[in-house]
């Protein structure tokens, strides 16, 4: 396969699923890791994808445009660990808590296996998931059903429904963005509507959000930072920002990547 064969090819693929790995191209065309990074500097000096730690995702997203669960998994990979970490230390067993779609929730889910007593209700399949594959005899996971979104999120009038009869201790929210003018945002209208039931049902709201969320902004308000009970983030937040949202917010955490 030519060069410029091997570029469409992985536009397409990108395009498809809103973002690749590095390592599944290598896999995928059978050529190797320096190959695949050169073709994507082509793609990404001609506009067409963003490059990002692993991989690469499609370019300039609008406040309407959703990347997909997959494009954003491999965005900040150790911040929204980092971040994760930090939130598990607020479950405590027996406690019922709600986890929202989003990629640092997901990254949570994979930490809780170790909590006994814990109901945790979401409308994230990949949250579902990971709950699935750690599997407690003493934990219940309610998933919502919902239509579903590019972010594997579960929206509508069931999952909204699902929701408003339920309340929890916690909410844990992720976020497309943030911003003091427009506050927590997502680029998808149904999810906003789902998210702001969530927050609705819940004690206590705990947002989760890499630095890479300021001043991005998404097409819906879920809520305006002042909702927010805890924010928690990473080094790489500005110092204004964290100047502006520790002001706002109940509680900001900054942590170690």
């Amino acid at each position: 396969m030519l060069a410029q064969q091997r570029q469409t090819a992985i536009l397409d693929l990108i395009r498809q699923r809103g973002g690749v790995r590095v390592s599944h191209l290598v896999s995928r065309f059978g050529v190797s890791d320096m190959t695949i990074r050169r073709d994507l500097e082509v793609l990404a000096e001609r506009g067409l994808v963003d490059k990002v730690h692993g991989g690469a995702t499609l370019a300039g997203p609008g406040s309407a445009e959703e990347p997909g669960f997959a494009a954003k998994s491999i965005r900040q990979q150790a911040e929204k660990r980092a971040i994760a970490e930090r939130a598990a230390t607020m479950v405590e067993p027996g406690m019922a808590i709600a986890l929202s779609a989003g990629t640092t929730t997901a990254a949570l889910a994979t930490l809780l296996s170790d909590v006994h007593g814990l109901t945790v209700v979401t409308n994230s399949i990949p949250v579902a998931d990971a709950l699935y594959q750690n599997p407690r005899a003493d934990q219940t996971v309610v998933l919502t059903g919902g239509i579903r979104t590019p972010s594997d999120a579960l929206t509508g009038p069931v999952a909204e429904a699902a929701i408003s009869a339920l309340n929890v201790d916690l909410l844990f929210l992720g976020v497309h963005g943030l911003s003091p003018r427009t506050g927590f945002t997502t680029p998808n209208l149904l999810e906003a509507g789902v998210n702001r039931c969530l927050i609705g049902a819940a004690r206590r709201l705990v947002v989760l959000a890499d630095h890479t969320k300021w001043e991005t902004i998404g097409i819906a308000t879920i809520a305006p930072l002042e909702a927010a009970d805890v924010l928690i983030t990473d080094v790489g937040i500005p110092p204004e920002a964290r100047t502006t949202i520790g002001e706002q917010v109940g509680e900001l955490v900054v942590v170690e990547t």
